[in-house]
């Protein structure tokens, strides 16, 4: 699946990786994995192996064929630094980053830590971004991880939010993404968990984007948060 995006911190998605497993909490729900299986009961051939990680050298020239500059999720079906994941296919992958700068690219992962084994050897050009998921409190060291990247902007996607988080230290972190759960069986998040990070964010003068409520139905439950859209994004604060 490569394309337009619904995903609203971003514009389009390329998954020259697909598939994925279980590493923490926040994976329980995972909407990738209902995506991928669904995808595979109706034949499409890139999900052949439903949700076992699979590369796919025809999709790493995607972002190339697109000439108009976009905001470009890498791996929304996958997570591009899994241990299944072969090295020289993730330099094959940033070496397409590096090369179509018109666009950028945001790398999201749990795997914070073969993220900084990797990331002295891979080509942190400016068009490319770093983030991490943290779910809850037990998973505040992928934010220390990330400090580590030398990626021009840093970015957390608290997403799902599982519980309150002891104001993280956000310090060298460009982005602030917070959102709850979605989907069947989602897990309710409350204000009370939103609020301290949405403060953090202002005090230290940091984008602070709120995604979702989230529910079995996020578009009823919306995305105010008291009264406001939260939108911001790397280099602009309008909100």
């Amino acid at each position: 699946m490569a394309g337009p995006s619904k995903i609203e911190w971003t514009e389009a998605s390329w998954n020259p990786v697909t598939g994925c497993s279980k590493v923490s909490p926040g994976c329980l729900h995972c909407y990738a994995e209902r995506m991928a299986l669904r995808l595979q009961a109706m034949g499409n051939q890139t999900y052949c192996k439903g949700f076992q990680v699979a590369t796919h050298e025809a999709l790493i020239s995607v972002p190339e064929r697109w000439r108009s500059p976009r905001m470009i999720f890498v791996n929304s079906m996958s997570d591009l630094f899994h241990e299944d994941v072969p090295e020289d296919f993730i330099h094959k992958v940033f070496s397409v980053m590096n090369r179509v700068d018109r666009h950028v690219f945001q790398v999201l992962t749990k795997r914070s830590k073969r993220l900084i084994e990797m990331a002295p050897r891979l080509d942190w050009t400016k068009n490319i971004w770093a983030g991490v998921t943290v779910e809850s409190s037990d998973y505040l060291n992928r934010l220390d991880d990330l400090r580590a990247v030398p990626s021009s902007v840093r970015f957390v996607s608290f997403e799902p939010l599982l519980g309150s988080i002891e104001i993280a230290d956000l310090s060298s972190i460009d982005w602030v993404i917070v959102g709850g759960e979605s989907g069947p069986g989602a897990r309710p998040m409350q204000k009370e968990w939103v609020t301290p990070l949405r403060s953090a964010c202002l005090s230290q003068g940091i984008p602070f984007f709120f995604k979702q409520w989230g529910g079995v139905n996020k578009k009823k439950a919306g995305r105010e948060l008291d009264g406001q859209v939260w939108s911001q994004t790397p280099g602009s604060m309008v909100q």
